[in-house]
This record gives C-alpha cells, sequence and structure tokens, in this order.
C-alpha cells in the first residue's frame, strides 16, 4: 500500500490587533491583588533593599561618566516604572555594572548628550521587542556565553576604579591602557589616603558578606569612611568627592545623521538591557516559589523605564541581579517592595544629598571592587571549564572579547563559537544504521537471497548541512543491493541541504538501478522534501510507505518480480 503525498496546510494570515496586545502588556489586576497581600513584608524588604541600592547606584551612576545623581535618578524612577510595567513581582531595576561597562565608550564618543538620547533609543527598541513577543528568544543564549561576559564585565568595572581608588587620572583609548598608566601615575606621585579608604572599603564589605551576609555591608562600610573623613578633616582635593546633583539636562534636538550614528550602540544598550532582566527574573523565579515573570512585560517594563529615565539625566537602567536576589531573600512578594526601594532613595536625596556629596570616590570605588570579586562564582567557572571543551572555550572567548572589544561584539562571538560547538556535536549524533530484515515468513534459503538484494537503512538524528555530505558519503557506497529502503521516523531535523544531499543520493543510486524506497516521513518534513523534487518523484513511482514493514514487502516484491526471473 503506497502513501499519496501530503499537502502542507496553508499558512494562516498574520492578522495584528495592537489594542489587544498593548492590554497584555499593561498592567493587570492581579499584579494589585499581589500588593495588598503582604504589604508589611514588602515595604521591609523594600527598604532592605535601599540600603544595598544606595551605594551602588552612587558607584554606578559615577563609574559610567554621567555623575552619582546620575545613578541616584536612575535607581529612583526606572526603580518605579520597571517595577509597575514589567513582567516580575520581584525583580528590581536600576544602574548596573554590566551597562556601566557599555556605557563609558558612549560617553567618550557622544558625550553626556548622547548617553541619554542612546538611552531614549533602546526604550523605544525594547518596546517594539515586547510588542514582537521577543521575550522567548533570550533563553537561547548558552551558559558559557552568560559566564564569559559577566567575568570580562567583572574585569572592567574593577580596571576602571584603579584611578579613583589611587586618586589620580589615566588616559587611553582601552581601559585596561587607563588603568596602567593611573598606575604609573601613582608610582611617581603616590598618595595613599585614597588607596587605604578603597582596600579598606572592599575588605570590609567582603569580609561582612561571609560573616553576616543579611547585613548591608556596602552602605555601612561607605558611612564609616563619611563620618572618619568628616571627623579627621581630610582634604576632599586629595581623595575626591561626588556631584550629587540630580536637575535634569537640557537635551538638545538631534539631527538625522546624528541619530543614524547612535542607533548601533542603542541596539547595544537595548539588547544587555533585554538580556541581563531576563536572566535576572529567571533567577528571581528560581529563588522564589511559584512566582513565573512574563518576558515579554519585563521587555516592555525595561522599555518605559528607559524611555523615561534620560528625561530626567539618568543613565540606561536594567534589572540588577544583585539587588533582585536581595529583595527576594528579604521576604519580597509583589512590585511593591522595588516602588518602597524607590522612595526610600528619593527620601535620601531630599533629606541627606549635603551627607551623600560629602562620600569619597575612593569609597565608592572599593564597594566596585568588592562587587565585582562577588560577581564572579570561582565553582561556576571550574564547572564550565572542566564540563566540555566547547564550553571552556565559549567562557573563555567571550570574556577575553568582552574586555578586548566591547560587549556586543563578545556576546557574538560567544554565540558564533558556541552554535559552532553545537552543530558540530549534533552532526556527530547523525547516522545510519543498518537494520536486519524479518525473516519470520520466508524460508533460510529466500531470506538469503533477499539479504543479498534488500538493505534497510535507518536514519537517526539531524540531516542538515553540517552532517548532509558525509550521509551522502556512506549512503553512496552501498554496493550488491536491488532496493534501499530508508527508514526516516526518526529524523528529527531535515533543512534544504539535507534534502538536497538526499535527492542527489537517491538518484545516484537509482542511475546505478537501486531502487529507493522511504518509509515513516515525519509530517514536518514533507514540505522541503517536496519543494526540492524528492517526494513528487518518489511518489509518483509509488516508492513512499507510511511504515517499514509495508515498504519492505514491496522491496520483496520487487525483488522476485524484477530480479529473481
Amino acid at each position: 500500500m503506497t502513501v499519496a503525498p501530503l499537502v502542507p496546510p496553508k499558512a494562516q494570515p498574520f492578522q495584528w490587533h495592537p489594542w489587544v496586545r498593548t492590554r497584555e502588556l499593561l498592567p493587570t489586576s492581579a499584579d494589585v491583588a499581589a500588593i495588598r497581600r503582604q504589604p508589611r513584608r514588602d515595604v521591609i524588604a523594600g527598604l532592605t533593599v535601599a540600603t544595598v541600592a544606595l551605594p551602588l547606584a552612587l558607584a554606578f551612576g559615577n563609574s559610567s561618566g554621567l555623575g552619582a545623581g546620575a545613578g541616584l535618578t536612575t535607581a529612583i524612577i526606572a526603580g518605579v516604572l520597571a517595577a509597575v510595567f514589567g513582567g516580575s513581582n520581584l525583580q528590581v531595576s536600576g544602574p548596573t555594572g554590566a551597562m556601566t561597562v557599555v556605557l563609558v565608550p558612549i560617553v567618550a564618543q557622544f558625550g553626556v548628550t548622547g548617553v541619554l538620547v542612546v538611552g531614549m533609543m533602546a526604550g523605544v527598541l525594547l518596546i517594539v521587542l515586547a510588542y514582537a513577543r521577543a521575550g522567548r528568544f533570550m533563553r537561547f543564549v548558552p551558559l558559557p556565553v552568560i559566564e564569559g561576559f559577566t567575568l570580562g564585565i567583572a574585569a572592567i568595572i574593577a580596571l576602571q576604579q584603579v584611578p579613583a581608588a589611587l586618586g589620580t587620572t589615566g588616559s587611553g583609548e582601552k581601559v585596561v591602557l587607563i588603568a596602567l598608566d593611573a598606575v604609573r601615575h601613582w608610582i611617581n606621585h603616590p598618595q595613599w589616603a585614597p588607596v587605604v579608604i578603597a582596600v579598606g572599603v572592599a575588605a570590609a564589605m567582603l569580609v561582612v558578606a561571609r560573616i553576616r551576609p543579611g547585613l548591608p555591608a556596602s552602605l555601612l562600610a561607605v558611612a564609616c569612611v563619611a563620618v572618619v573623613v568628616e571627623a579627621t578633616h581630610l582634604a576632599v582635593a586629595t581623595i575626591g568627592a561626588i556631584p550629587t546633583s540630580l536637575s535634569a539636562p537640557h537635551v538638545p534636538a538631534f539631527t538625522v545623521a546624528q541619530l543614524s550614528s547612535l542607533l548601533v550602540p542603542a541596539c547595544a544598550v537595548a539588547a544587555l538591557a533585554a538580556l541581563e532582566s531576563l536572566l535576572s527574573a529567571t533567577v528571581a523565579d528560581g529563588m522564589s516559589v511559584g512566582e513565573r515573570h512574563d518576558s515579554n512585560r519585563e521587555l516592555f517594563g525595561q522599555g518605559v523605564a528607559n524611555l523615561i529615565v534620560p528625561l530626567f539625566g539618568g543613565v540606561p537602567a536594567t534589572a540588577a541581579i544583585a539587588r533582585t536576589a536581595v529583595n527576594v531573600r528579604a521576604g519580597a512578594h509583589s512590585r511593591l517592595a522595588a516602588i518602597t526601594q524607590s522612595l526610600a532613595l528619593l527620601t535620601v536625596v531630599l533629606v541627606a544629598s549635603h551627607w551623600v556629596a560629602d562620600i569619597p570616590l575612593a569609597a565608592l570605588a572599593g564597594v566596585l571592587i568588592a562587587t565585582t570579586i562577588q560577581m564572579v562564582k570561582v565553582s561556576s567557572l571550574r564547572a564550565l571549564l572542566h564540563s566540555t571543551r566547547g564550553d571552556a572555550v565559549v567562557l573563555v572567548v567571550t570574556a577575553i572579547a568582552t574586555i578586548a572589544f566591547d560587549l556586543v561584539t563578545a556576546v557574538i562571538l560567544g554565540l558564533l563559537v558556541s552554535g559552532a560547538y553545537a552543530l558540530s556535536q549534533v552532526a556527530r549524533s547523525a547516522h545510519l544504521e543498518q537494520m536486519p530484515l524479518d525473516a519470520a515468513d520466508h524460508s533460510t534459503e529466500e531470506q538469503a537471497i533477499l539479504d543479498e538484494h534488500i538493505v534497510a537503512y535507518r536514519l537517526d538524528g539531524s540531516l542538515f548541512f553540517g552532517a548532509a555530505h558525509a550521509f551522502l558519503l556512506e549512503l553512496s557506497q552501498i554496493s550488491r543491493v536491488h532496493v534501499v529502503v530508508l527508514r526516516m521516523s526518526r529524523l528529527t531535523t531535515l533543512d534544504a541541504t539535507g534534502a538536497s544531499v538526499l535527492a542527489d543520493t537517491i538518484k545516484g543510486l537509482e542511475d546505478r538501478h537501486i531502487t529507493v524506497l522511504l518509509s515513516g516521513i515525519n509530517a514536518g518534513h514533507h514540505q522541503v522534501l517536496d519543494q526540492l523534487g524528492v517526494y513528487a518523484e518518489l511518489a509518483h513511482h509509488k516508492h513512499i510507505f507510511a511504515t517499514t514493514p509495508e515498504a519492505l514487502a514491496h522491496a520483496r516484491h520487487h525483488v522476485q518480480t524484477h530480479h529473481l526471473k
């Protein structure tokens, strides 16, 4: 019995309902219900996060080149907007180290105004990604790529703090050169006060985090330094102080040509915001019970935050894994915790901004140096380096590219290398396995004759461009047979290259007067086989079968009819 060619169903026309899609991305009644559930615990969690977020916001804002005030602005405004419009009940957003690494070269090339425009453009791109439902694609980024650029980011942030930690300046186009130049200046004119402050803050944070992980070590260390500096009247010119102005800057109009030059940096900022936010949301889900974030709503929330924050002088924002983790551990259950964090930071700005302005830059450098040490998980790196050669190569390549080039280039290289290894593994999994014929209904002599003229092969794995030619080489060497049965029920993947090679192989066998029969073709493979001429030609000769027993019965009949006369 033969099987008629299947006609693939017609694709349904794409229907776009903008209001329905918008309604899916807006806050829901469930968000409000979650806020009402345990407000006291959420407020306590938010205040706890604020103690961690304050020194980090100051440090990341100052490290980005826009000033500590920009960091506070970002933590306050982005924290509220991303919490209200985002897709996670537990996320805390604001300035992050990864975003700082991306912003530094943008500040150097386009200035402060360029960064603000880039942030707004990135916000628009994130909203577009949310409408396009692109959140589901972010989960395909491999773990070695994530760990690799995290390691590279940690190294860059640490190198960026060298001038402030030494109380000097450095010059150069790359962060490594700037750090080396700062060390050279310090050797010629050593200043010990900034070094002591930076090392003391970093050491205190690391020790307290190990002994009493629940305490806000960074805030305590920075506050102690500020008190000591004030009490001893240490010269501000020696250690540097931070500006904390929160006034909104004037953003001049940009021409089309200028905006086009900012498109690539905006794409880099949007890609990082999407990746880091969705990764943070996944971590939050794993730390909680019953929480599941909406990836597209999360992109929308980050887009709204990044679209609005630059209007107030803030830097591009993303969800912060460290602050989100503190939020979950502090017992947060809803978005009220992140909103409380932002309101607490706003209170600090309104009440204690003159005290914040006295915090030495060296103290913030110490905060970030300790943060980079905590970012690097030695156990995870060791596990990846010893897992497979491919994972190790991807991790190392991504980390080095992050330091040598930029984050976008590093991620692209990491994905390319990871993809190459994945394709090689899939290609190795594709193979042909000769299957024995069923001898139940045939005598020994007849089965011996049939075994010499009929061969059945099962195709396992993926037949695509990476494995197709090896398949062709193996199958084309078949000889001394009259009929070849190809069992395709276990073929998981078939692309155009694989189908084309299969067509060439079948034609080559039939040119040698070897009949080819196919059995068990998956429904998803009919279209590609039909488009490349494999399906129609074999169906015309009635050489396509639903099951292997039907194909073998036809093969035996064919041999007895045409070759055993």
